[in-house]
């Protein structure tokens, strides 16, 4: 593939008028004149893309270095192991979703792509087939399509152990991940996308420490196992599809001291734990100030919550469809905030269970159109009146049989150690990820 690839790119170079930009010199000339495992610091100034790298080697723009790609394909592809991009400024690309138009393509393993300014380009960074890369600190926005026009930020196609991490992600449509595992995707902040974090097929993957708000969904996980999701913050994904973290048939994960604010819903499960022999772990998360704090579209099983805060939520738990429960899953050491019981002992536990039963509210779980009138009076009204004479016998939601009285407690979040290996520059300490070294141990050399 990247036989056929390569030609075909410097062949596309050469063409007069196609690609090369009225008085901005060609950057591949900088990079064909540049030998093997050697440095590239190009003079400050705008060039002309897109470049084919096809040989390990590092490029420093220092932020004084500009390469348009003229609004055609991609501006730099990565056609090789052990290549380090940093400081540059990356835009124009073309405007092709079939041939995802990116700033970066990365075609090889070992690379880093880090401290760059991609802008105006469709698809930001993009890794497929490719390991061991590392893609950290770049600002990264999309063209100023609508949303679903918009190409994704940082995109994984059959990509293992990467590193994404620090980028800060603007006006982008996805991160998205498919067919992946192992990956690390930490402190990342995406703001004004559709999916913060898209997992598809992907196993065995981290996210860890990420910053998304004002996206339609935070972090989606479908048909993906085994996924760790620890101490994100997801804020005001509050449009019609509007949710946190969602699963679609995904088991075996982990959801662990996130705080999840001002979304339509908390957390969204269909058909999670897919695995019946699995089970979904969802502890020491907030949910708070949302629409709804947890909805199961079905009645389930297999998930275990446990010592979650409930907090300041309009409905704490839904179950979409005619008189279900989530009572099958298992509750435990949570605190609700509408709980209403006592703790005599002060043990810090509520003498008696906290359980939640629909009323009226199961109008709108039954029939989901009747929601354009969730909080209305006449709805209140109904709620009071079936409360205080219920027209039929009220269906028990949850029952959490040890509740906690406080919302205070330890979250025990021990750092990750391989996290903190990659953390970025404090004070100077940086250690800094070498590509070719990197290389070279791959090789056994």
């Amino acid at each position: 593939m990247r036989a056929l690839l390569r030609p075909l790119l410097l062949g596309a170079l050469v063409l007069p008028g196609l690609n090369a930009q009225a008085g901005h010199p060609p950057f591949q000339e900088l990079v064909d004149a540049t030998e093997e495992l050697k440095d590239l610091v190009p003079p400050p100034g705008i060039y002309s893309g897109p470049v084919v790298i096809d040989k390990p080697m590092s490029i420093d723009g220092r932020g004084q270095v500009t390469i348009d790609a003229g609004g055609k394909g991609s501006v730099i592809v990565i056609d090789s192991d052990g290549v380090t991009l940093q400081g540059l400024r990356l835009t124009n690309t073309g405007e092709s979703h079939n041939d995802i138009d990116s700033g970066v393509q990365v075609r090889g393993d070992y690379n880093v792509v880090k401290d760059n300014v991609i802008d105006n380009a469709l698809f930001g960074v993009d890794l497929q087939q490719s390991s061991n890369n590392i893609v950290r600190n770049n600002r990264i926005s999309s063209k100023p399509f609508d949303l679903g026009m918009r190409g994704d930020a940082v995109r994984l196609w059959y990509s293992f152990n990467n590193k994404i991490t620090d980028n800060i992600i603007r006006d982008s449509r996805d991160m998205v991940v498919w067919y992946s595992k192992d990956n690390l995707i930490a402190r990342n902040d995406a703001r004004r996308g559709r999916y913060s974090l898209h997992f598809m097929y992907s196993r065995f993957n981290e996210v860890v420490d990420n910053y998304y708000q004002d996206n339609s969904v935070g972090i989606f996980l479908m048909y993906s196992d085994s996924v760790r999701v620890k101490n994100n913050t997801i804020a005001y994904a509050a449009g019609p599809t509007g949710m946190g973290i969602g699963f679609k048939e995904t088991s075996d994960v982990d959801i662990i001291g996130n705080q999840i604010l001002y979304c339509a819903v908390g957390m969204y499960l269909d058909v999670s734990p897919y695995d019946p022999e699995a089970t979904n772990r969802i502890h020491d998360n907030l949910v708070a100030y949302s629409g709804v704090g947890v909805q199961f579209l079905n009645d389930w099983t297999g998930n275990f919550m446990e010592r979650n805060r409930f907090k300041g939520n309009m409905t704490q738990v839904v179950v979409s469809g005619g008189g279900k429960t989530a009572n099958r899953n298992h509750w435990e050491n949570n605190y609700w905030e509408d709980y209403q019981g006592f703790d005599l002992d002060e043990d810090g536990i509520g003498d008696t269970p906290y359980e939640l039963y629909s009323y009226a509210d199961r109008i709108w779980m039954d029939v989901p159109p009747a929601q354009f009138f969730k909080g209305s009076p006449v709805m209140e009204a109904l709620d009071f009146l079936e409360r205080l004479a219920p027209f039929s016998e009220p269906k028990m939601l949850v029952r959490d049989k040890r509740p906690r009285m406080s919302q205070d407690w330890v979250i025990q979040t021990q750092a990750d150690p391989e996290i903190q290996a990659i953390a970025p520059a404090k004070a100077g300490a940086e250690t800094e990820y070498d590509a070719l070294e990197a290389l070279r141990r791959s090789m056994g050399q």
